[in-house]
């Protein structure tokens, strides 16, 4: 389990608001969180206008913000959030990672960037480097940025990861997050196969099943079963008889 560490005049617990439109993810999300020591989501939102309006009723010392929302998006509504709450910290959770998403996101005040996927303890870094009033962006993101810098950018909207080999880049899977049981799980899922036979062949009780698929659905950011079906079947996933 993941741990957060007491930033000194906050207290021991940080109050966190999650932020997406995606009820499946949403929900995911929290539950991730709720397995941090020292986290307590305190309030959801399912649009820009609604993290706002939480924001200011609850006092959160963290927005975790997606960013692609219907109405207002997570760009306003970060903005909003600094301008009423500067006291709050806007961390961003999103699938986009392309520069210019990146530095309007940066500029309208979000403390943090990290892309859906992260793992447990990197969301946990960030939302402790964000309470201590630290900058922080996610790994896949820092590397492109940095080899920008250095003039070896694999170029703006390519989602290529620079390696430490010689060898030429290569293309992240969206399917990289998921553990072993996550992905024979989505496998699974993908070929077909309804939760009560995904548990028989996997010796897993139906209630392991549905919520490692509500854990497979967050990490992938996708809002439920079809979406992520066709992620896995594009990414070679699905081909069991």
């Amino acid at each position: 389990m993941g741990s957060v560490d007491e930033t000194p005049g906050r207290g021991a617990v940080v109050r966190v608001v999650v932020v997406d439109d995606h009820p499946v993810v949403r929900r995911g999300l929290a539950a991730l969180l709720g397995t941090l020591d020292g986290v307590e989501v305190v309030g959801e939102a399912v649009d820009g206008a609604s993290a706002v309006r939480e924001t200011l009723l609850l006092h959160p010392d963290v927005v975790l913000m997606d960013l692609a929302m219907p109405g207002m998006d997570g760009v306003e509504a970060t903005r909003r959030i600094r301008a009423a709450a500067p006291g709050t910290a806007v961390l961003v959770l999103t699938m986009f990672d392309d520069d210019a998403t990146v530095t309007t996101a940066l500029a309208a005040g979000a403390r943090g960037y990290l892309l859906k996927g992260a793992e447990q303890e990197e969301i946990a870094r960030a939302i402790a480097a964000v309470v201590a009033g630290e900058a922080i962006l996610g790994a896949p993101v820092a590397q492109r940025m940095l080899g920008r810098l250095a003039g070896a950018s694999t170029g703006p909207s390519t989602g290529l990861s620079t390696s430490p080999s010689s060898g030429p880049a290569v293309a992240p899977s969206p399917l990289d997050p998921l553990t072993a049981r996550e992905r024979d799980v989505l496998d699974l899922l993908a070929a077909g196969r309804r939760t009560a036979s995904i548990a028989a062949e996997l010796h897993l009780s139906p209630k392991t099943v549905s919520n490692n698929l509500t854990a497979v659905f967050a990490k992938l950011g996708v809002p439920g079963a079809q979406e992520a079906i066709v992620l896995a079947r594009e990414h070679g996933l699905g081909r069991r008889p």
